[in-house]
């Protein structure tokens, strides 16, 4: 065989190898219920639940904060992050969490929040300037 086919070769093997490492590697967006059966990572977007509450005590704990989150399909899930509590965390419309099961509670590794957006189209704030007597 030529030099030439055997370095070819190699490179289409390098080329396989990096794109199957590249698929294996990347998470997928589910549920709880799908977190619960997947041993992987997962990405789950869901709204944060403000009727149940928020534990973050940085004098006890500075990396512990749970809060409860409802996915997109409406379950509701206890969330642990190891980490600072995000500030504005209440605010947030939408919120991406990566992680995955342990037990009943999801243990997340990153958070991602959507916030609103402080330029609300179609909305013009008008203040009066008259003083009322």
């Amino acid at each position: 065989m030529k030099k030439s086919a055997i370095l070819l070769i190699g490179i289409i093997a390098v080329a396989i190898g990096v794109i199957i490492s590249t698929y294996a590697d990347s998470s997928t967006y589910g549920s709880f219920n799908d977190a619960k059966d997947s041993a992987a990572e997962l990405h789950v977007v869901g709204r944060l639940d403000l009727a149940k509450d928020m534990v973050y005590n940085p004098k006890k704990d500075a990396n512990y904060f749970s809060f409860y989150v409802k996915d997109n399909k409406g379950t509701a899930c206890k969330i642990v992050f190891t980490g600072t509590k995000p500030q504005d965390f209440e605010r947030s419309e939408q919120i991406v969490l990566t992680g995955k099961m342990v037990g009943e509670e999801f243990h997340a590794s990153k958070i991602l929040m959507k916030c609103p957006s402080k330029y609300n189209k179609d909305q013009v704030e008008v203040k009066s300037t008259l003083q009322q007597s």
